[in-house]
């Protein structure tokens, strides 16, 4: 059963860090509001291309926990 729920969770993590970074609600982020010298960093391409790149990492750790936990 926590085999399973981390593979879930690995998976949701993975698109959710996969995806949001290209979405308006990572432009419409509260945390820019409070500090708008972090504004520049948080909405660059490299960042927003490091945690869509965590993502991937987070999907492709659960496709490989997948694959260990098939019968053999």
């Amino acid at each position: 059963m926590a085999a399973l729920l981390s593979i879930v969770s690995s998976i949701l993590d993975g698109i959710a860090l996969v995806f949001a970074p290209w979405t308006p609600l990572w432009d419409a982020n509260w945390l820019l509001q409070i500090w708008p010298s972090a504004r520049g960093p948080l909405l660059s391409a490299f960042t927003r291309g490091a945690v869509t790149g965590l993502g991937l990492v987070n999907l492709l750790l659960a496709a490989h926990d997948i694959y260990e936990r098939l019968p053999a």
